[in-house]
């Protein structure tokens, strides 16, 4: 029982003051590639149909916290086919999508996902999905086929 106690002291004293607040509901940078890989994988497994539907469930398993799949194709048309947070931009043409600075952020994903590399950081500032926020984001994408995948962290 003493140890179960100390444990909980320990984990209540990192809470208060060991992480930043709201450290601990933010992904990071190593959860938004995974994140993508994962998505990766699952759409060569089961086709840009069966992956892009399932990178849209909210309630699915490319929802974690603040960290969402999103898909373009790599043809630069600008249309979103997929977004886990916002089911409203999907099929909709954003490619003069702006962010809180005007940088255009989908050009900026879309130049990254269908350059020579095919994957690589775009830094831009977005809302949260999670608090509302506008706050400065840092979105990894990877191109797989014709398939631009994103998946982002909030700083």
């Amino acid at each position: 029982m003493r140890t179960a106690f100390v444990g909980a002291m320990v984990g209540a004293w990192l809470l208060l003051f060991g992480l930043p607040a709201g450290a601990a509901d933010k992904g990071t940078a190593e959860q938004a590639v995974a994140m993508v890989k994962k998505a990766a994988d699952y759409l060569r497994k089961n086709g840009k149909d069966k992956a892009f539907a399932e990178f849209n469930n909210q309630k699915g398993q490319f929802v974690d916290r603040d960290l969402y799949i999103f898909t373009f194709l790599a043809n630069g048309d600008g249309i979103e086919r997929a977004n886990g947070a916002n089911n409203k931009l999907v099929g909709k043409n954003v490619l003069e999508m702006k962010d809180a600075d005007g940088k255009y952020l989908i050009k900026s994903i879309l130049e990254i996902g269908a350059g020579k590399a095919g994957q690589g950081w775009v830094d831009y500032k977005w809302p949260n999905p999670a608090s509302g926020v506008i706050e400065s984001k840092r979105t990894y994408v990877e191109r797989v086929d014709d398939v631009v995948i994103g998946c982002g962290i909030y700083q």
